[in-house]
């Protein structure tokens, strides 16, 4: 999945209220959606085995930090709290054990061990299930790592245990792994190949929420339009399924489609997209369907087919011109995001110019943008030399965020003496007086709280905007209630 939550902040901690005399967890989340979804998986997992979360650090029996590899930056975050871990169990906790999960773990494996003296246990993205046992080990005075990348496992057996959200929007993750193998990225090496989970327990998980009170869900993985359930094992192994799976296959539309069916009264988002995986039939599902919010994250990386190319991504600049073509078309009030990178190898001025005008072009509400990083392992890291200067990056990608600021203020202007559904999600940041949502479009609205509550979808008129947020004045209930 390449759109990540800002790392530079301290990971989301995940939290229940406790038990007396049960084992206590931590688990702290850096990264993507996907980190955040496999957290309350492992929380489940440890639930069985007697452990319940704490937010209390100090308190843990087990601590467990989810990592990422996308950057440099976010494994360098990552090192850092564990020196704080150390020094907590110093003070606090000597018996604390200490884990390292996610992708940093499967990348680094037995080194983790070698270079942080904190760390007693290593697991990677598809062996959560081992934990139990890995925990065992470490309590009976042996370091425990199990780094195994699997064709199989979904875990759609598992129900997750929601932790530390507002009980009104939840993750639901539909596949794992990646076979896009974009030159740059980490995450076919970390996360292993794409498989995808069981259509039935995904329609299960999401009725269950609903009937829970959540409001809206989002469809999680590293490339969900890739989505293709045969009766289980890996996509590239397609062709060695039966006729009659081959046959009944359901891709992600279908899935999207039934989903959408089933829940008709909860929003359903999707992420994320990769631009040569996204068919026109994905296209008419969210067309078809109010429920399914008028939002897609489609990352593009660059503006120019030269860097594209050499970034193994498997569209060219006008192929992704014309899907956003495609999209204005079909689903006309819907809003675009992206993940751009600057500095890739090789980039010239004409290929950063090249970038901004697609940026102008398809006019995003929002977007992720960073300078490129050397990843170990990666095919760019192998064969290509990280040429472009520091300064020359950095002032790329100063000059993006630029844009992207302007692009972002003049949507948000044209909302103005429009009225949307907003989903409320919390009490604004800036004012307890204050409802914050989203609208359909995945643009942040505030609003007077007046007898309105966490959960309530509201039809708010939009009265003023900023580059971030819009603010409104309600003027009912919207029919989803």
């Amino acid at each position: 999945m390449e759109k990540v939550i800002d790392e530079s902040k301290q990971g989301e901690v995940l939290k229940t209220s406790n038990v007396k005399g049960s084992k206590k967890l931590f688990i702290e989340s850096y990264g993507c959606q996907m980190n955040f979804s496999d957290a309350e998986i492992v929380a489940s997992i440890m639930e069985k085995e007697g452990y319940v979360t704490t937010h209390k650090l100090e308190d843990a029996d087990l601590v467990l930090v989810n990592t990422c590899s996308v950057r440099d930056k976010a494994e360098q975050t990552v090192r850092k709290r564990l020196g704080q871990y150390a020094a907590v169990k110093r003070k606090h906790n000597k018996k604390m054990k200490v884990g390292v999960m996610g992708c940093m773990a499967e990348r680094l494996k037995t080194q983790f061990l070698e270079e942080e003296d904190v760390v007693d246990l290593v697991v990677g993205p598809d062996a959560y299930k081992d934990l139990p046992n890995l925990v065992h080990e470490v309590e009976s005075g042996r370091d425990a790592v199990n780094v195994q990348l699997s064709l199989e496992e979904t875990y759609a057996d598992i129900r997750p245990i929601r932790l530390g959200g507002n009980g009104v929007t939840a993750f639901v993750s539909i596949t794992r792994g990646c076979d896009n193998m974009c030159t740059f990225c980490v995450v076919p090496y970390t996360r292993g190949r794409e498989r995808s989970r069981d259509p039935e327990t995904i329609l299960k998980e999401v009725k269950g929420l609903h009937h829970q009170g959540y409001k809206e869900v989002t469809l999680l993985g590293q490339n969900v339009d890739s989505y293709l359930w045969y009766g289980g094992g890996a996509k590239k192994d397609f062709h060695k399924a039966t006729e009659e799976n081959q046959k009944n296959a359901l891709n992600f539309s279908q899935l999207l489609d039934k989903v959408a069916e089933a829940v008709p009264k909860m929003r359903l988002r999707f992420a994320t997209s990769n631009p040569h995986d996204m068919s026109i039939d994905v296209l008419h599902v969210i067309a078809k369907h109010r429920n399914v919010c008028k939002y897609i994250h489609l990352p593009v990386q660059s503006g120019s087919t030269k860097v594209l190319k050499e970034m193994n991504r498997q569209h060219t600049r006008e192929e992704y011109m014309e899907l956003i073509d495609n999209i204005r078309t079909i689903i006309p009030d819907c809003s675009i995001s992206h993940d751009m990178m600057t500095g890739f190898p090789n980039e010239t001025e004409e290929d950063h110019k090249e970038t901004m005008s697609l940026m102008r072009y398809a006019k995003y509400g929002f977007g992720y943008m960073f300078a490129y990083s050397e990843r170990p392992g990666t095919g760019a890291y192998k064969t290509m030399e990280d040429n472009v200067p520091l300064e020359v990056k950095k002032r790329r990608l100063a000059e993006i965020i630029v844009i992207q600021g302007e692009l972002s203020k003049e949507i948000h202007q044209q909302m103005i003496g429009r009225t949307f559904e907003v989903l409320i999600e919390s009490t604004s940041k800036r004012s307890d007086e204050e409802w914050q949502g989203r609208t359909s479009q995945n643009s942040v609205a505030v609003f007077p709280k007046e007898n309105y509550k966490v959960g309530d979808f509201v039809n708010v008129e939009i009265y003023d905007a900023t580059t971030g947020t819009l603010k409104g004045k309600p003027v009912g209930y919207s029919e989803n209630n």
